[in-house]
């Protein structure tokens, strides 16, 4: 529990923090993200329970990474990250669940996830905003990845890459659990 509040109150600064930084009000990003000003104002508390999809509208509205809101600062000038220590920020109904295990500092940051996905078990993607560019490599297992409406078979030791903007998705496909690394690469700082 003490990791969770920990969590969330880091994900309370960095909000409120990016939003300052944007010069927006609790209103306006609320419109922008599509998220509730209740919510926001309850997440700027550090209260509630935000889940993948409400993080990803506002690292995009914000123009930052979903990191940049989860994480703490880096220390030092190497980070090793054991995945098991990242907490899934999206569980699914059949145990699916994908880890954001770190990002990369610089203008371009670099998202690295782990994801595993069972049979049948989808998460729908909202666009990003443009200049994001995903990175899935599948590691065990089959998934199938939708763009924009195609659909696209990636096997174990396949790699895909697409534009972000655009609505997507991913579902484990066969008999067996699929494991996939993915990278998220955020559009240069302005």
């Amino acid at each position: 529990m003490a990791e969770t509040a920990a969590a969330l109150r880091a994900v309370a600064h960095n909000v409120r923090a990016a939003r300052m930084r944007a010069g927006l009000s609790l209103d306006e990003l609320s419109r922008r993200a599509q998220v509730s000003k209740g919510a926001l104002v309850g997440l700027e508390k550090a209260q509630g329970n935000p889940n993948l999809a409400t993080l990803v509208r506002l690292a995009d509205t914000l123009g930052i990474s979903v990191s940049a809101l989860v994480q703490g600062s880096p220390e030092g000038r190497v980070r090793v990250v054991a995945a098991d220590t990242a907490n899934p920020l999206w569980t699914g109904e059949r145990g699916g669940e994908a880890r954001l295990v770190l990002t990369t500092s610089g203008a371009a940051p670099v998202e690295i996830w782990r994801w595993q996905l069972e049979p049948d078990e989808e998460y729908p993607s909202s666009p990003h905003q443009a200049g994001v560019v995903e990175t899935v490599s599948v590691v065990e297992g089959r998934m199938t990845l939708v763009v924009d409406g195609v659909e696209h078979a990636v096997d174990a030791g396949q790699t895909a890459t697409f534009d972000g903007d655009v609505p997507h998705s991913y579902r484990g496909a066969g008999t067996g659990t699929c494991r996939l690394i993915m990278t998220v690469h955020l559009p240069p700082e302005v």
